[in-house]
């Protein structure tokens, strides 16, 4: 299912291959973020031609809106979307664990109000699991707690027991329910605390798992203890695991999390900062809308050769990024998922040539962000 098939001398950094019963994808990889079932501005055309191999989808959203049974009798995702490639869902988890005013967990799942309209909803672990395998992903992934930053060791230990106890349940639905065509990737807690960490790790290997998710980082705590986290969890878990790191993304966190043995990562950030006219480029993040970019009459980035970097200026992006066009917002969104995708194959082929080591140490020297 996994293969690794290069691992960098001088750093914990490796390539490989990813199969699903569906599609493969390379690794390290990332994932554009649909969590409406679309990927905002890019239509799945767009996404093909860059190259994308998957995304990562929101079931909590898609419960509440337009509601599993429209999606299943559309065929599931794969065809309600028009994207036929590797399709993750996200419990939600986190989505409802944000929403602190308007939840109430317990052992047995999470009661929560809709931000849509108010209404109460109350969803198990089991339900999640029913939910994300109508939906048809190709993995899936258990409702866990996901605790803020920063969290008491009391507080960090019931959520790790909690998530234990939750992805046993999901599991068993799982069994049940999977006819073969779906992978079920455990996920992780435990705060900063090493030790609940490693106790997390151990509850999820126990379920023979397809892959691994760390969740609970990139919210709010020191980079310093992220990554002391990191290294202790490529220290622990089986190696021939894959290792996605959930909802972190931006390009330097993304190369440093890579060194430390991370294989798959997704995030809003290449369309979000699209939408707020921000471009990613070699050199580091450029915010277009911004005056010095009027009459610039370069790419946004010398060294992409996308469709947008081909044909445009920055002082035309910058134009219909404040006159509110629509088409600035796609086509910026565009360059920055084409961008993340370069980036990813170019890490990939330094980890291939065993220059992953130079290559980030050149990315950092250069990348300003």
């Amino acid at each position: 299912m996994f293969t690794i098939l290069h691992e960098d001398s001088r750093t914990k950094a490796r390539s490989g291959v990813f199969n699903t019963p569906r599609d493969k994808f390379d690794t390290p990889a990332f994932f554009p973020v649909a969590t409406q079932a679309a990927v905002k501005g890019i239509t799945p055309d767009q996404l093909d031609d860059i190259g994308i191999e998957g995304l990562l989808v929101n079931a909590y959203h898609l419960y509440l809106r337009p509601g599993i049974e429209v999606i299943a009798s559309c065929g599931g995702l794969h065809k309600f979307m028009g994207f036929d490639k590797t399709i993750i869902t996200d419990s939600g988890g986190y989505q409802i664990f944000s929403l602190q005013r308007l939840r109430k967990v317990n052992d047995n799942g999470v009661e929560f109000q809709s931000h849509i309209d108010g209404k109460t909803f109350f969803l198990s672990p089991k339900d999640v699991m029913r939910i994300q395998i109508a939906l048809g992903a190709d993995i899936i992934v258990p409702l866990d707690e996901c605790v803020k930053f920063p969290a008491s060791y009391e507080d960090a230990l019931r959520a790790v027991k909690r998530t234990i106890s939750w992805a046993r349940a999901s599991k068993e639905v799982f069994e049940e329910n999977n006819s073969g065509n779906q992978l079920f990737f455990g996920i992780i807690q435990g705060s900063t605390y090493r030790d609940l960490r490693e106790m997390s790790l151990e509850g999820a290997m126990k379920l023979n798992l397809d892959g691994l998710c760390l969740g609970g980082l990139s919210v709010g705590e020191d980079r310093d203890l992220r990554y002391n986290i990191l290294s202790f969890i490529q220290e622990q878990a089986d190696k021939k695991c894959l290792r996605y790191f959930m909802g972190h993304g931006k390009p330097l966190e993304i190369i440093e999390a890579v060194s430390l043995g991370i294989d798959l990562f997704d995030c809003v950030i290449p369309t979000r900062f699209g939408r707020t006219g921000t471009a990613f480029t070699s050199e580091g993040e450029i915010v277009v809308r911004n005056s010095p970019f009027s009459d610039d009459s370069i790419p946004l980035d010398s060294e992409c050769d996308c469709y947008v970097c081909k044909k445009f200026s920055r002082a035309y992006l910058r134009h219909l990024i404040n006159v509110k066009e629509i088409l600035g917002v796609q086509l910026l969104s565009y360059h920055n998922v084409f961008w993340y995708n370069r980036f990813l194959n170019r890490i990939r082929e330094a980890i291939k040539d065993d220059k992953f080591y130079d290559f980030r140490k050149a990315f950092i020297a250069k990348y300003k962000g």
